[in-house]
């Protein structure tokens, strides 16, 4: 077994070749880990980060959305909004419950 030391550019090229093989052999699919030895992947995800990211790198994966961010801002920003609303009818469910609200006025008074 020969101790191959590979550079950036090798890993693009064996993610680029490995393509370019599935695409040849009728396959419409992206490389996957399981398509290389582990010390191609190992160098592969080194040099390039995690795999989506190295199929970005090769060019054979289209990048991911740049707003993703704001997207995820927006789904938190929701996700907060439906709990506080949800907290305000339990809180009103609760009152009603208790007698302590008819028709908005208190009977404490």
């Amino acid at each position: 077994m020969s101790e191959r030391k590979y550079k950036k550019e090798d890993c693009i090229i064996l993610l680029q070749n490995k393509y370019k093989e599935l695409q040849a052999g009728g396959l419409d699919r992206y490389p996957q880990r399981s398509d290389f030895e582990d010390r191609e992947v190992v160098a592969i995800k080194a040099f390039l980060g995690p795999w989506p990211r190295a199929l970005e790198a090769a060019g054979i994966k289209p990048p991911r959305d740049d707003d993703r961010p704001q997207r995820n801002k927006e789904k938190r920003i929701r996700a907060k909004q439906a709990r506080i609303a949800a907290l305000r009818k339990i809180e009103r469910e609760r009152k009603s419950s208790r007698g302590e609200e008819t028709n908005g006025t208190s009977k404490n008074h």
